[in-house]
This record gives structure tokens, C-alpha cells and sequence, in this order.
């Protein structure tokens, strides 16, 4: 494993690898212990698209595992200026042990591993967000130690999250139902795909209480993602039976935690109360990004 695409090019055993390592990491912060494997090292931030939880997340976790991380916004690259995507991936192959990228389309980071020497992670594609369902799972294990017998559902869009959360439950048989209004499913090629490696455990559905029902996990996140805000308004119309309230979790399991990725447009995909209230778990789930970010890193760039 050199590279982190997506979830489906992970194995069973790398998934758990990852998952025990970050709880490790997590457990020695908690105790103040330092762990700094990367000094010398430097990793390369190349993002597309804003943030605040993955890039915070990826420098402090550079920064805590000893290593330098440096900020590269493509903007500011001749890639803007029509510079092939292969001949920046050989030439940052050689500044930095390690790439972070965050862009739109899933061909740029696939190409760029391709012509890379060095570990290329996908920091959030349209298509895939493979950290952040990773970081997920490892706040799944912090609050109920294992993820085999749970009911996971995911309320909204068929997006990225969407997508990478199908990949794991291929891998791991895992018991995920989707609740997505119709005409934005999740992609055909996709669950097929996920549904040959898993049959019968993951299900899609346009009813959202069904999903939901008896659900030990219920997932949602944004309606619009980035690059869809012109849809932004269509989209409202269109998901308001999928907002993630306290009458939908009435169907679900009695200590369901609830989880979203952040950020959050509260009263839309989810309230105010829901949010706030004794079953959400999105403030430890936010940090385990950095738990799991330096899991990534740490086992990526080591393993060179």
C-alpha cells in the first residue's frame, strides 16, 4: 500500500493497521507522551478546494509526529497555467516524502500517484473521502469498541462521503443502509461494485425511516457540496424529508450517536437540538481527524 485513493484499494488487515495505530496515537497524546517518527520529514499540502478540519488537521499531525508540513494552494502553482499534472508530481516527488491533496476531480489524484515516487493520500475528491470515513470509524470504535454487528445508516446525498462510506462497508461487511432522494443516488458503478464484495448488507432506499431504523449510526452531511452552491436552493426543496431531527431518530436504536463531518448548515441536513444534543458525537469525531491523520502519515511515509 503505497498510496491512499480510496477506500476500496484497502484490505481488511490495512484498515484495522490504521484503525489501532491512530487509537495508539490518541491514547499516547491523551497521556502526554511524546511520538515523533517524522523528524526530518516534510509533507506537501496541495489543495484545490477550502478547508479548515483537513488541513488543520494534516499540519498539527505533521507537526506532532515531528515532520514539516507546507501549504500549497493550486492556485498559486504553474499547474494554473497549464503545467501537465505528471511533470509537478515528479518534481514534488523530490521536495517532500509525502502529498496531500485536495481538488475536485478523482483523475488528477489518481494521476498524480501515478507519477509519484512518493505516498499521495486523497485529502477529499468529488468523488471519495477516504480520511474522513477512516477517521469516522476509528469515533465508531471510540464509542462502542467494534464496528461488525452495528446498523450504520447515511441520510442524504449521494456524495463523496457517500461513497467512500459504501467502499468501507464493502471491505469490512459492514450493515449500511442509504436513505438518497431520488436522482441522487449514490453512482450505479459504485454500489454494484461494493454490493459483489458485500451482498445483501448494503441497501439503498428513497424513505429515510427506514434507513434509520434501529440504526446504531446515523450519518449526514451538507446537501450542496462544494462546487454544487448554485444548487444550494433546488436542493433544499428537494432533501427537506431527509433533515436528520429528533422525530427521525425516534426510529432508530435508543443510544444511536449521530455523526456529521462538519461543517455543518444547522436546520437544513440537520437541527439545531440533533446537533447539539446527547447523541451527537461530532466534536470527538472532528479531533479523531488528527488521531488519524497521523496514522496516515506515520505508516505511509514510513513505510518508503
Amino acid at each position: 500500500m503505497k498510496h491512499l485513493l480510496t477506500l476500496s484499494d484497502l484490505s481488511r488487515l490495512d484498515f484495522e493497521i490504521f484503525l489501532d495505530r491512530a487509537m495508539e496515537l490518541k491514547k499516547r497524546q491523551k497521556q502526554g507522551t511524546a511520538n515523533r517518527p517524522l523528524v526530518g520529514k516534510t509533507l506537501g499540502l496541495l489543495f484545490n478546494k477550502p478547508s479548515t478540519r483537513t488541513r488543520a488537521s494534516f499540519e498539527a499531525a505533521m507537526v506532532q509526529l515531528g515532520g514539516v508540513p507546507l501549504f500549497i494552494s493550486s492556485q498559486d502553482t504553474q499547474m494554473s497555467r497549464a503545467e501537465p499534472i505528471k511533470d509537478t508530481a515528479r518534481v514534488l516527488s523530490r521536495y517532500f516524502e509525502g502529498l496531500a491533496i485536495r481538488t475536485y476531480a478523482q483523475d488528477e489524484i489518481e494521476e498524480f500517484a501515478t507519477y509519484s515516487e512518493i505516498p499521495v493520500i486523497n485529502a477529499l475528491t468529488d468523488m471519495y473521502h477516504p480520511c474522513q470515513v477512516l477517521s469516522d470509524l476509528l469515533t465508531v470504535m471510540h464509542f462502542r469498541k467494534n464496528y461488525e454487528s452495528l446498523k450504520f445508516a447515511w441520510i442524504g446525498d449521494g456524495n463523496n462521503m457517500a461513497h467512500s462510506w459504501i467502499n468501507a462497508a464493502a471491505v469490512l461487511g459492514l450493515n449500511l443502509h442509504l436513505a438518497c432522494p431520488e436522482g441522487y443516488w449514490p453512482q450505479e458503478r459504485i454500489v454494484q461494485e461494493a454490493a459483489r464484495k458485500n451482498p445483501g448488507k448494503i441497501l439503498l432506499t428513497s424513505d429515510p425511516v427506514e434507513a434509520v431504523k434501529e440504526a446504531d449510526i446515523v450519518n449526514t452531511d451538507v446537501w450542496a457540496s462544494m462546487g454544487q452552491e448554485s444548487e444550494q436552493q433546488a436542493r433544499k426543496k428537494v432533501f427537506l424529508p431527509f433533515q436528520v431531527n429528533a422525530k427521525l431518530l425516534e426510529n432508530a436504536a435508543k443510544d444511536v450517536i449521530v455523526m456529521h463531518c462538519l461543517p455543518a448548515h444547522r436546520g437544513e441536513e440537520i437541527t439545531e437540538d440533533v446537533l447539539e444534543g446527547q447523541h451527537s458525537v461530532v466534536w470527538e469525531q472532528s479531533e479523531n481527524k488528527l488521531h488519524m491523520h497521523k496514522s496516515i502519515l506515520e505508516i505511509l511515509i514510513n513505510q518508503q
